[in-house]
């Protein structure tokens, strides 16, 4: 099955408003000369503080602001509440997004987030319409233990836990081995690849063959313009999760015309 490819980028807590209007202007004049049918599907994810500013430059004028879709880097479950720091589904939905990131190994380690949490983020931003991507992945210890597709296979279940198979079709998956995260170390395409096979079998265990076949899963962790053709001519890698290489134009975008080159 032809599964659309997709390449993202998450900001993480950089870029003001001004700078982060720049850097999406930058992609915007590169994909504005492509049709549709020749890019992976493009996602940029601002911080909170600048997806309105973001957003408000997208546009259907030629320019190629319609061609790149939004994320926002994380939400809280519930639609409303007592929940400082903290924005809704709806409110991602307002402010421009058509996907959340969740689930990111920083969320996880820096914020205590639990699988649980997770799941119910995926159900919220499922039930409201926009688009989950689920974020799994390893550490150093527990590939040195040899616990990685115990350990992620666990990650994967209770994420898609109690989701429709339909719902989870739609939906994404990364996978980012945690110790290549930032670090300049990238995981072996074959392993990253062999890896995400057992993650779709994961999901067809859980929701079945169709959902395993439509859903789309990426490797992030360290992706740079000189990995991400030998990433994207695996068979089950469709798409990358870019951290700091998604923050420079010209970097961002040399990946997603070397994802053109094999995937597209």
């Amino acid at each position: 099955m032809s599964r659309k490819p997709i390449i993202a980028g998450n900001w993480k807590m950089n870029l003001l408003q001004s700078e982060a209007k720049e850097l999406f202007e930058g992609i915007k004049s590169f994909v504005k000369d492509y049709t549709a049918p020749q890019l992976p599907t493009v996602v940029i994810a601002p911080t909170f503080t600048s997806l309105c500013a973001v957003s408000s430059v997208r546009c259907d004028c030629g320019c190629g602001g319609n061609k790149i879709s939004v994320a926002a880097q994380n939400c809280h479950w519930e639609n409303s509440g007592a929940y400082t720091g903290e924005i809704s589904v709806e409110m991602a939905k307002d402010a421009g997004c058509d996907y959340i990131i969740i689930g990111h190994s920083e969320r996880r380690q820096y914020f205590s987030e639990t699988d649980e949490m997770i799941n119910k983020k995926a159900k919220a931003i499922l039930a409201g319409g926009l688009i989950p991507i689920i974020c799994c992945g390893e550490t150093l210890e527990q590939r040195e233990a040899g616990i990685t597709d115990e350990h992620i296979a666990t990650q994967i279940r209770a994420a898609l836990s109690g989701i429709s198979s339909e719902d989870v079709a739609k939906s994404v998956i990364a996978y980012e081995p945690i110790w290549a995260i930032g670090t300049g170390k990238t995981c072996d395409s074959v392993e990253a690849n062999r890896v995400i096979k057992m993650i779709r079998n994961v999901v067809k265990e859980v929701s079945g063959s169709e959902a395993a076949d439509s859903i789309r899963i990426l490797y992030g962790g360290s992706v740079k313009p000189s990995t991400i053709e030998e990433q994207m001519s695996q068979s089950d890698i469709d798409g990358a999760l870019v951290g700091g290489a998604s923050l420079k134009a010209d970097s961002f975008n040399e990946i997603i015309a070397n994802t053109m080159k094999v995937a597209v």
